[in-house]
């Protein structure tokens, strides 16, 4: 089957790749002539493990490749998907739909014969309808079927998610399209892959519930963590407790500085502005994002707190810059808010990430960046632990002890143990645990 995918950021280039992966004839098209000639030439914009492998053994199959010609793709195609971005519109915090009306007023004006427009972006309930007039609107002869179909996969875990799907959402009462969308994912059905056909606006509501759920597991096993702390719990059992019953589950119970990325933080503050256009309060979800922005500026203060409150002079080491591992997103990553905060504390910033440095610095440009995270230890009196990259999980702790000027870990992860921090002679502060040791403070005041 000839698809065409419209964006080639994070879900377009996945699902292009892996679509023709299937087997099937894939264009990618967009607008950014600089991306289209990497890709042209072989290299890959974002960072996902496995991606660059895929999209090379693809484009050498004759199965993939890359254009800004979108007129003549279009006009061959059976399937459009649209991948563009729908970012936080800035002042209101609804979803930017800009990209995708145009992406609909362009097939409109080159599609031919029958063909099925699915919006794999995310999108606010009605976006689909809107899609629908406007292509019909701009060409009232197209034989056009506008469907959704929801992306659901995780940075750093994206091609695994794509073949090997917990659910596949078609939204759809149109069954000519129920029977192109079904050809498409017609590979999958040896891995059992279920697809859930429902309404166009049921499907896009679905991602929206979807990621302000696990949004709010998130923000809920943080605020558990700050009573864990003052209680003298542990945070960790906790989850662990709660999710051994399958009502729950034990997926996204992991304390830590708060949530970030492309999805979760823009998503959620959409579907609130979603449902206030329709009147309806989601009283749980605002505070999920109220309480998820001030946990990220609580966490310098958790640092700063060590010290007696007081960073001035003093040198902080960051590990992880990236919002999670296997990913060089920064965007709304939890590095950015600490950071800053710290430096607003009067602390300097050393940073070290396996792969993020590089977007990091578009963001945060007043950091030392390190080679490594022995060398972001070097004479720092405190080293915080972001993002629980692997390559984090086994450090020297002899070896970093020596190279900091005071022998103090803050971990926002839980990476590591209290009784294992307390032998290295470490003190170590963590999140939703009681503390081996006693904070130091100010050891080395100058």
């Amino acid at each position: 089957m000839r698809i065409v995918m419209i964006g080639t950021g994070y879900v377009g280039l996945v699902s292009g790749a892996c679509f023709a992966d299937f087997g099937h004839q894939v264009t990618c098209i967009d607008k950014d002539a600089g991306k289209i000639a990497a890709l042209q030439s072989g290299k890959i914009p974002i960072y996902e493990p496995g991606l660059e492998q895929l999209v090379s053994s693809n484009v050498a199959a004759g199965r993939l490749d890359f254009s800004l010609d979108l007129k003549d793709a279009v006009a061959q195609a059976e399937t459009v998907f649209i991948a563009v971005g729908t970012p936080s519109r800035r002042g209101d915090g609804h979803a930017d739909l800009s990209y995708v009306h145009a992406a609909a007023r362009e097939i409109a004006e080159n599609v031919r014969g029958f063909t099925v427009v699915i919006t794999k972006s995310t999108v606010p309930v009605g976006t689909g309808d809107e899609v629908e007039r406007i292509i019909s609107e701009t060409n009232p002869q197209a034989d056009v079927v506008v469907a959704s179909n929801p992306e659901f996969l995780r940075e750093g875990a994206a091609i695994r998610d794509f073949k090997h799907p917990d659910r596949i959402v078609v939204g759809t009462e149109d069954e000519r399209a129920r029977k192109v969308i079904a050809e498409i994912y017609r590979p999958l059905y040896l891995n059992q892959a279920p697809i859930m056909y429902t309404g166009r606006r049921t499907a896009e509501l679905i991602k929206y519930a979807a990621n302000a759920f696990l949004a709010t597991k998130i923000t809920f096993i943080n605020e558990i963590a700050d009573l864990a702390e003052r209680a003298g719990a542990d945070v960790q059992e906790v989850a662990r407790g709660i999710g051994l019953d399958n009502r729950i589950g034990s997926k996204f119970l992991h304390a830590g500085p708060g949530f970030g990325g492309s999805c979760f933080p823009k998503d959620t503050r959409a579907l609130v502005k979603t449902a206030e256009d329709h009147d309806v309060p989601l009283r749980i979800v605002e505070a999920v994002l109220a309480v998820n922005d001030a946990r990220k500026r609580a966490m310098a203060r958790k640092v700063a707190a060590v010290f007696g409150g007081n960073l001035r002079n003093k040198t902080v080491g960051v590990l992880g810059l990236a919002f999670k591992p296997n990913t060089d997103d920064m965007r709304e990553a939890p590095s950015i808010p600490l950071i800053t905060a710290l430096q607003d504390l009067g602390a300097k910033v050393k940073a070290y990430d396996p792969v993020s440095m590089e977007q990091a610095k578009l963001e945060l440009p007043n950091v030392t960046y390190c080679e490594n995270p022995y060398s972001c230890a070097s004479e720092a009196d405190a080293l915080v632990i972001v993002t629980e990259w692997e390559q984090f999980r086994a450090l020297d702790m002899s070896r970093l002890k020596k190279e900091m000027c005071q022998p103090i870990i803050v971990d926002l992860r839980n990476v590591y143990r209290s009784d294992e921090m307390a032998k290295h002679g470490i003190t170590y502060v963590s999140i939703g645990r009681t503390q081996a040791s006693e904070p130091v403070l100010a050891v080395k005041d100058v």
